[in-house]
Order: structure tokens, then sequence, then C-alpha cells
């Protein structure tokens, strides 16, 4: 079956099981408890977002044959300084950024594996860390795409399932949805949960990670329709999965719920056991496919950086990756709440998110780079667009931290 679903799906299900992470399912939680549907329309407009920019990714990957750090590395090579802030600054941001998404992508794993052993506030429960980045490391240290792509796809189908039966069980209202999915309304009070939704969908890493994973599955421009599909497919999947847990969340009242660990529990009383463990699935799904991903991106990343290539067994690449997972392990391990380090992580992406994407901007429009496939209009207005409005959102949002 696995080998079946290989021949018809590529990167983009890496990347879907990279931004659907313990971040990505916290914060839709928070968005259904707290404005029921109202911002479906956000999770859309992040999904569409998604989808423009690592279409951009995937198209510099296979036209170049190289990761976006490689090609920038070569096209500020006569500008030193630009060249080093540039590169030091993407290096920071998604090596360190990666860091703190790792700590709170296997403490979201602890949390389902916490719900389904019913191990909830036990001190035992944080060294359930420890059998989540054993599995990680295992999956990145045999350093084969082919398993990666096959274990994450499976992985991927299990986290889809759980939360979209999840939903179905609630027996959501059919015109509220649809409202809250073609209507946008916000206000100062869910300004920071829609920019939460934005920064957890649109994830700077994976437009590294895509860029070079497509180089393992595919070769050269002539595949670009294959990539199209792939990447549509996949995030398309995973944006219906962040919808189905925000529908799911919608169908309890707010007090007490502030993960989806307190979501399961909550629907368990209206829906039986079977959405505490469905939840619980979903939830450790989420957790160890995004603790794969993230070392991965930000070993890709270093190695563009510093001129290493993209060998997944090269000892520099191998030694990055293990250095974010330990550092995951160690942090998830700690007397801290996962909740706290999840939101750490966010802030980190939205500070990362518009420099992300306007290099990538410059970058598509380089035509001694990309030749007759640099961007369009059309798809030139797009990524402003969505630069334009993650810094506007995300300026607002800061402001509103900052005066209280």
């Amino acid at each position: 079956m696995l080998r079946v679903l290989s021949r018809h799906t590529g990167p983009g299900a890496l990347v879907a099981a990279a931004f659907i992470g313990p971040g990505t399912v916290t914060v839709c939680t928070l968005a259904g408890v707290n404005f029921g549907y109202g911002l479906l329309w956000a999770m859309l407009l992040s999904v569409l977002a998604t989808m423009v920019l690592q279409e951009m990714a995937a198209r510099a990957g296979l036209v170049t044959g190289q990761g976006l750090t490689q090609v920038l590395r070569e096209q500020l090579r006569n500008r030193p300084w630009l060249r080093f802030v540039i590169l030091l600054l993407i290096l920071s941001a998604v090596v360190v950024g990666n860091a703190a998404y790792e700590a709170g992508n296997i403490s979201g794993g602890r949390l389902g594996l916490e719900t389904l052993l019913g191990l909830e506030e036990q001190t035992a429960a944080r060294f359930l860390s420890l059998p989540i980045g054993a599995a990680a490391f295992l999956l990145l240290y045999l350093g084969s795409y082919l398993v990666l792509e096959r274990v994450l796809v499976l992985l991927v189908m299990l986290m889809s399932l759980a939360f979209l039966v999840t939903a179905v069980l609630t027996g959501p209202d059919p015109l509220p949805l649809v409202r809250g999915l073609l209507v946008p309304t916000f206000n100062d009070a869910s300004l920071l949960t829609v920019v939460g939704l934005i920064g957890t969908t649109v994830v700077p890493y994976n437009l590294f990670l895509h860029a070079s994973l497509v180089q393992a599955k595919w070769q050269g421009p002539a595949h670009l329709k294959d990539a199209r599909r792939d990447t549509v497919v996949a995030i398309g999947v995973g944006g219906i999965v962040s919808m189905s847990i925000i529908v799911s969340a919608a169908a309890v009242e707010s007090r007490g719920v502030s993960n989806a660990a307190d979501l399961a529990r909550s629907l368990e009383p209206l829906f039986g056991r079977t959405a505490r463990y469905l939840l619980g699935i979903g939830l450790f799904a989420a957790g160890i496919t995004s603790a794969i991903t993230a070392p991965l991106a930000a070993a890709y990343v270093a190695s563009g950086c510093l001129g290493w290539g993209s060998d997944l067994r090269h000892p520099g690449f191998r030694m990055v990756w293990i250095g974010v997972l330990a550092l995951g392990i160690v942090f998830s391990s700690l007397a801290i709440s996962p909740i706290e380090i999840i939101r750490f992580a966010q802030v980190a992406n939205g500070i990362a998110l518009p420099v992300v994407a306007g290099i990538l901007l410059w970058l598509m429009n380089q035509q001694s780079v990309l030749g007759v496939y640099v961007n369009r209009r059309f798809q030139n207005l797009a990524g402003f667009l969505i630069l334009l409005v993650t810094v506007v959102l995300g300026g607002r949002a800061l402001l509103l931290v900052i005066t209280g």
C-alpha cells in the first residue's frame, strides 16, 4: 500500500507533516473553542498562502537542482558582507527557531501519549519524550528519503483520519461552518489567534525543506507539474485536517481548554472515549511527524549555508539534526509547560516569516537563476500580498502584546 502511495505522493506530504504539528493543533483548538467557526476563513487564507510560497520553493529546487541557501550563496558571492548577513540571519532564524519548535513538537507528541495512556499531570509522563525522540532519531539516522516519505505519509494518513472522524462526531452545523469559511471577520480579541493560524501554517523552514526534498523525488523542471500537483493536494489535505480541529473544538465550552489534550477530555463526556482516543492519536502523530521534519529542515539550511551539500549521511548534516533533536528532548523533558514551549516557537516563527518570504520573492525574480521559470506577474502579486499581510498582522499583534 505504501509503495502505491509513494508513486503518487512526494515532498508535499512531508511539508504537510511538518506544518500540522502541535503548534497548529494548539492554535486551531483555541480558535475553535474561543471563536467557534468564525476563524475558518483565516485557515483557508493560510492554506492558499502556503500553496503559493511552497510552489515557489519547489520550483526553485527543481530548476536549480540546489537548496535555497545554496542558491543564495551563489547569487551573493560578489557581495560577501551581504551574503554573510543574509545567511547568518537565515541560519539563526531557522536553526534556532527549529530548536524551539522541536521542544514543542516532542512535547506535543508526549501530550498525545499522555492522553492515550491516562498519565496526565504525572511526573513519569515527562519521560515519554525519550521514546518519541528515539523514534525520530532512528528514522533520521537511516538517511533514506524513501523511508522517511513512506513513514510520514502513513502518519499523516493516521492523523488526518483521527481529526476528521472527531470533527464528524461533533455533528457540525453546515450553514455557520460555510459562513465562517467564506466571510472574514476579526477584531482585536481574535487578532493574535488569526496571526497564530497563519504562523503555524505558513512555516518558514518548510520552504527550505521543500526546495531540498523535491530533488530527492524528481530531477529537473520537467517534473514541475508533478511537484505542483503534489503541493496542492498535500497542503489541501493538511488544511482540511486543521479545519477539522477547529470544528471539533467549536463543540465544547472554552472553560479550561487550552490544548488538544484538554479538548480530548472535554469531548469525552459528550461523544464517549472514542473522541478522546482519536484526538490523542492525532496529537501524537502531529508531534512525531514534526519532530522528524524540523531537525531535517534545520540540517538542510545549515548544510546550504556552510556548503556541505545535501547528503543525509554527511557528518555535518547529521551533527545539526542530532543537535536540534537533542535540545528538543532535553527541554521537553524539563518541568516546563508544553504549551509555553509551543507558544514561544510561534513567536520565533512570526519574526522569521516576513524575512524569509521577502528573500524568496527576490530570488524567484532572478532570471540569471531561474531563466524562463521566474515568477509571473500574478505569482509576484500573490507573494507580495502574502508578505504584506504577514507584516501588517504581525506588527499589529506585536503592538497589542507590547501595550497589553
